[in-house]
């Protein structure tokens, strides 16, 4: 049975709860007066040279890592004349380029594969940016860019959520969807952005689409940029870049399937070199081509925080390849065994997190996530033991994941949300620490919730049996869809976190059609999800796209 939304807070006034009730209208494009006067001495761009290849801009152009007061743009240019290239950048208040607020001038070289960021600073919460780039005398396409809110600006925000993206085996139809809501903040892409397969090859069932580049492995430098230019042509998820800013962390794809800090099940040291080298050059392939803020961050990690002012802290976590320990060998997992790995964090990354968690003076925090927090268990009908499925999530490493949810709980760290992707499914759970004190009646006992986003393409893995399996031995377990692929809208305001899962017919040429599946929320200060019945409404002041 589900609730509307307004029959959840009339619920909790009758209970003596008083929510705090928001406005709708107030998006993150909504930031009221403009205190700073346009800049009247930019000089514009001019060139008197040979027009460049036509094909200058054919990776397009990205934005990412928001901040209140700047962003991350980026592009990579093509040229036919060896050797270093002069980029010019600028920003504007319109698609024309009639109220520009900031140019400058930079250069793409061979040693970042003719990729350029530029983290441009001194913007203003509130307005909506367009940017573009030219080299050679040729323009970019126009991008389109957010910040995010300070303060108590904005009222609304509203995030796609995705991951896993195997390039030779589907269309991205769903970056094309996330592209055309104008409402969205940001995309929150949790992994598997790319796939290191050879051409032709997946682990999982699935008739192979479209080829891929390069055709071997991807295991050198040379490797992943090729692989990376090779996805960043597409034109779906090209036009998702062009009109949101994407905060984005990696999984194991990006390296080696179930990577970690010490190798990968499908990493042959004898015949692919050493670990370390092949994760430094795909680590330094993906901030090339990923518009990752880099300013303090010599050693290029992946784990960070984005202030969406008062609503959301943003917190992006590394659980792929800093600091987890090898997992088990055996799909199943008995949680009392004392060899199972214990981290799948590092302890700087925890104590990190632990602090990011508690000084938070955000009203949400948004934990994104590579693999699947919440507990996937079997129940023994006879004698009532508990074992763990999937060594691979926070599952396989019993002891770091207890140590983090009693760390929520003993610390009363409230409205965490966490979002997750890598199981190419979708589900809804309420985040228990496994010692029995979890109340399936009422959701006490939870620490947090978690959303899972299904994959963009990625073929599917979990039969419909051992989905029920786990819903059926789970009573945490709320919503779960193993079927098809998409991508979830992420609603968070003062009183709730909604998510709704957009779910496509297929993923072939002429498939894509979306339609939505289900819709859960988490209400302030609970941490237990309810079905909604309806998905939350678009922002009514969202900015138009860029055309």
């Amino acid at each position: 049975m589900g609730f509307s939304r307004r029959e959840i807070l009339k619920g909790m006034g009758a209970a003596g709860l008083t929510p705090l009730l928001v406005s709708a209208g107030c998006s993150s494009s909504d930031g009221g007066s403009d205190p700073t006067a346009l800049p009247d001495d930019l000089p514009e761009y001019t060139w008197d040279g040979p027009l460049g290849s036509m094909s200058m801009f054919e990776h397009g152009v990205a934005s990412g890592d928001p901040l209140s007061d700047g962003v991350i743009i980026w592009t990579r240019v093509s040229s036919e004349v060896p050797g270093s290239v002069d980029v010019w950048w600028e920003m504007a208040l319109d698609e024309a380029f009639t109220q520009r607020t900031a140019q400058g001038e930079t250069t793409a070289e061979a040693a970042s594969d003719f990729t350029v960021k530029v983290d441009v600073p001194g913007l203003v919460w509130g307005r909506n940016y367009f940017y573009r780039f030219f080299a050679e005398g040729r323009q970019s396409p126009i991008g389109r860019t957010r910040l995010a809110p300070k303060g108590s600006d904005a009222t609304k925000l509203r995030f796609g959520v995705c991951s896993c993206a195997n390039y030779g085996f589907g269309y991205f139809h769903g970056y094309r969807h996330m592209a055309e809501r104008a409402d969205l903040d940001a995309i929150l892409h949790l992994g598997d952005y790319f796939y290191e397969y050879p051409d032709g090859t997946s682990p999982s069932p699935g008739e192979q689409l479209r080829p891929v580049l390069p055709e071997k492995e991807t295991v050198t430098l040379e490797d992943y940029r090729i692989r990376l230019g090779y996805y960043r042509k597409d034109p779906d998820l090209q036009e998702c870049h062009r009109q949101h800013p994407f905060i984005v962390v990696w999984d194991d794809h990006e390296t080696a399937n179930n990577s970690w800090m010490g190798g990968a099940e499908n990493h042959d040291p004898e015949t692919e070199g050493p670990w370390e080298q092949r994760v430094a050059e795909a680590r330094q392939a993906f901030f090339e081509w990923i518009p990752i803020r880099e300013e303090g961050n010599a050693n290029k990690e992946l784990y960070r925080t984005l202030k969406y002012g008062d609503l959301a802290d943003i917190i992006m976590l590394d659980t792929r390849i800093e600091g987890r320990e090898e997992q088990g060998t055996l799909p199943t997992i008995d949680p009392e065994s004392p060899n199972n790995p214990e981290n799948i964090i590092s302890a700087e990354q925890e104590a990190w997190l632990q602090e990011q968690l508690t000084s938070s003076t955000a009203k949400w925090r948004i934990l994104g996530n590579q693999v699947v927090m919440s507990l996937w268990q079997f129940v023994d009908p006879r004698s009532g033991k508990i074992t763990y499925a999937n060594e691979d999530q926070w599952n396989g490493y019993p002891v770091g994941r207890t140590r983090l949810m009693e760390f929520l709980r003993d610390n009363e760290v409230s409205n965490v949300v966490v979002v997750t992707g890598d199981v190419h499914s979708s589900w809804g759970m309420d985040v228990t620490v496994g010692d029995g004190s979890y109340d399936e009646a009422t959701g006490e006992g939870a620490v947090a919730v978690e959303f899972v986003a299904p994959g963009i393409t990625s073929p599917l893995e979990i039969s419909q049996r051992i989905v029920d399996a786990f819903t059926n031995q789970g009573p945490h377990i709320y919503y779960s869809e193993s079927m098809r692929t998409g991508y979830l809208v992420l609603d968070v305001q003062a009183d709730k976190v909604q998510s709704d899962w957009y779910l496509l017919d297929g993923v072939g040429e002429n498939e894509g059609n979306e339609q939505l599946d289900a819709s859960w929320a988490v209400l302030d200060a609970t941490a237990h999800i309810v079905e909604m019945d309806s998905p939350e409404a678009p922002s009514a002041d969202s900015p138009p796209l860029a055309t």
